[in-house]
């Protein structure tokens, strides 16, 4: 029986330098992992499928492209800080603040160590801050959390799928259900139950009536005979 293969991440690698590019895509590739790489920040956020504002007066303001769309899944970002245009740390921010792809790991490199920078991208959101030049073990050291982003998102996608199931099928038996909710009687139903009742009510008035005319009329009708039989009629 065959080992399971090794589950393959895709990294979007971005620095300005051609040299410092392929240098890393080389690494990632040994590190068994999809590698695409671009020149700038901007290119990353269109690669991604986010673009700038055309409307906007700020040049980092990034709004969703409906012409550009990607499809890929991207696993991490890993990017230079010092870039013309857009910094790593511009990028980091702008795809923090983008609600599609904020679970998105982003690593940052630099070939400078100063620690106020590290610290502002850290906190931030950055996984990692990197000194160039970039090590394999460095890399390695990222599939735990390239893992960990890739479960997270594919719980959240069978969670999703089933709710909207059970919202469905709640809707269905809501359904179902209302007929039997509707058993409380009219008005107009009532109406008929009353008038009987009034009816029977006005019947057993009557015959009440009726009888009691009737005893009057035989009280009456004995008097009268009692009367008759105490009278004789000579001839």
């Amino acid at each position: 029986m065959g080992m399971a293969a090794e589950p393959q991440f895709h990294v979007l690698a971005v620095d300005d330098s051609l040299f410092d590019r392929k240098f890393i895509e080389r690494l990632l590739q040994k590190a068994s992992c999809q590698v695409t790489t671009v020149d700038s920040g901007y290119k990353a956020l269109e690669f991604l499928g986010l673009r700038e504002g055309a409307e906007s007066n700020d040049p980092y303001a990034v709004s969703t492209s409906p012409e550009i769309h990607q499809e890929v899944e991207v696993n991490l970002i890993i990017t230079d800080y010092c870039m013309p245009g857009m910094t790593g740390y511009d990028l980091l921010k702008k795809v923090k603040e983008s609600s599609a792809f904020k679970n998105i790991p982003v690593v940052i490199m630099s070939s400078e160590n100063v620690p106020a920078r590290i610290s502002r991208c850290l906190e931030e959101g950055a996984e990692e801050f990197f000194l160039k030049p970039v090590r394999l073990a460095d890399l390695n050291k990222l599939k735990p959390i390239m893992m960990k982003t890739k479960l997270k998102n594919q719980k959240l996608e069978e969670i999703e799928k089933p709710s909207k199931d059970e919202n469905g099928t709640v809707g269905a038996a809501a359904a179902a259900v209302e007929p039997e909710i509707k058993i409380v009687p009219l008005q107009s139903e009532l109406e008929p139950k009353q008038v009987r009742s009034q009816e029977v009510q006005q019947e057993e008035q009557t015959l009440s009536n009726n009888k009691r005319k009737s005893v009057e009329e035989g009280v009456s009708t004995d008097r009268s005979r009692h009367r008759l039989e105490g009278i004789t009629t000579a001839v």
